[in-house]
Formats: C-alpha cells, sequence, structure tokens
C-alpha cells in the first residue's frame, strides 16, 4: 500500500512551518517531512494529533492506495 497525505497543503493553508507542526504534536521536524513525503506511517495517535492541529480529519489528511 502507498500512503499519501495532503499536510504539507494545509500547513500552508494555515501558515504553519514543518518545525512548528512538529512542536505542537511533540514530534521532530525530520518526522513531519518523513510524513509529507510518504516514507512514514504515521501511528492512529499521531494521525489524530496532526490533524486536530490542522483542524481537518485523517481521513481528509491520509489516503492509501494499491502500487
Amino acid at each position: 500500500m502507498k500512503m499519501t497525505t495532503k499536510i504539507k497543503e494545509y500547513r500552508a493553508k494555515r501558515d504553519i512551518t514543518q518545525d512548528s507542526l512538529a512542536k505542537i504534536v511533540g514530534v521532530r521536524r525530520e518526522t513531519i517531512v518523513h510524513l509529507e513525503n510518504g516514507r512514514y506511517n504515521p501511528s492512529l495517535k499521531l494521525a489524530y494529533d496532526i490533524a486536530r492541529a490542522l483542524g481537518t480529519t485523517i481521513d481528509e489528511l491520509f489516503s492509501f492506495s494499491e502500487e
């Protein structure tokens, strides 16, 4: 399965940097970079925390597709 994410779009809409989002959800900036590039699948708690910080839902931020 391949994960795609809209984290970068939602960050831009809210004018939040990768570093700021990382601090809000309690991870390193590199984790946000990996998430945005689809190289890391978040835990359910992290996905929830990011969605909440960006004012959206997990379903809106993350999608999975067969490769």
